[in-house]
């Protein structure tokens, strides 16, 4: 099996990695890296000292910085093609790969950036109709932490796409004794998971940080898994997909794990941090940072209630500060919990 990673940051080479440790004889895994300088010191080094420092690669593992044209060779001989990239570049690489053949997956969780209030920013799958309408993708997503895979950890991910080409060859290719993978259909679902839970998670981090309790940060995350929900199911997901990994599994993960970088925000914000500088400490992309205003601009639009959520925006955007959000969401009137 051909497969070909796009994007050498913490999540793309801790994937790349985990296939090419495969011990099956017809397999090949390239890695590749948009800067050049980077490309070749991982050559170098068989190591990416940026972003998982002192997780070896593999010598199986081929590095490349080639040309993406859809024509060359190496993308075309591909069995499958993982975009690996943070969300605001999915839009320009599915448009290169638009008339591969090959399945096509992204790992990116949020949503594009908003371009008006009038115009919402896009998930994965409603970039794909836009710009690459014929291609067979999908996406690989649930609770994971770069490094915990890179290091062969006992992870579980899902591989969403309603076409089964593609969620067969996420599990062919991704699916070891230490990493499992489930299929499901459910493609909206396991985007709106992977794109909320990240807002989320800057909540309970802001909870962490304040020194609120444990009892406020499951309240925060029980309340924030029917936020999602509601997004979701207005969206034409499916209601179990959030009780799946990529919706309850994900959220836990971001919103408790020391290794989140958007539950960090959170901490650094409730510590007296403005945005910029809390966002330039992290040294890696926080999606929440950019989903949040998109969320909020979906769920306005659909009608949908999602207060955790706007105090993130809000706390983001400095109209409110830490303790007035929390004041805020614990001020709110009495309301039936299935609401």
């Amino acid at each position: 099996m051909n497969i070909v990673v796009l994007g050498a940051g913490a999540w793309g080479t801790a994937l790349a990695i985990s296939a090419a440790q495969s011990q099956t004889a017809d397999r090949r895994v390239s890695l590749w890296a948009r800067d050049a300088r980077q490309c070749d010191a991982m050559r170098q080094a068989r190591e990416n000292t940026h972003y998982l420092p002192g997780v070896a690669l593999p010598h199986s593992l081929r590095l490349t910085n080639e040309s993406l044209d859809a024509q060359a060779a190496w993308l075309t001989t591909a069995d499958l093609v993982v975009v690996a990239t943070p969300m605001a570049a999915l839009r320009e690489l599915l448009g290169c790969l638009s008339n591969l053949k090959a399945p096509v997956a992204w790992l990116c969780k949020g949503f594009e950036a908003s371009r008006s209030a009038a115009s919402p920013g896009s998930l994965g799958h409603e970039i794909l109709a836009q710009v690459a309408p014929v291609l067979q993708a999908g996406a690989l997503s649930g609770p994971s932490f770069a490094l915990e895979v890179a290091r062969a950890q006992p992870t579980a991910l899902v591989a969403a796409s309603e076409h089964a080409c593609v969620r067969d060859a996420l599990v062919s290719a991704f699916h070891s004794p230490s990493l499992r993978v489930y299929a499901n259909e459910d493609l909206v679902g396991v985007e709106v998971g992977g794109a909320v839970k990240n807002v989320l998670a800057i909540a309970t981090g802001l909870c962490d940080g304040l020194g609120l309790g444990l009892n406020a940060r499951a309240a925060l995350i029980t309340r924030g898994l029917s936020e999602m929900t509601r997004l979701g199911l207005a969206l034409g997901a499916k209601a179990d997909t959030f009780m799946g990994l990529s919706g309850l599994g994900d959220l836990v993960l971001t919103s408790t794990g020391d290794l989140s970088r958007n539950r960090k925000v959170g901490q650094l914000l409730a510590q007296g941090m403005n945005l910029q500088q809390a966002v330039d400490s992290l040294g890696h992309v926080a999606e929440g940072v950019y989903s949040a205003r998109t969320v909020v601009q979906r769920a306005r639009l659909l009608g949908v209630d999602m207060p955790i959520s706007e105090g993130v925006v809000a706390l983001l955007e400095g109209r409110l500060q830490p303790a007035q959000v929390v004041a805020a969401l614990m001020g709110r009137d009495p309301k039936d919990e299935a609401c």
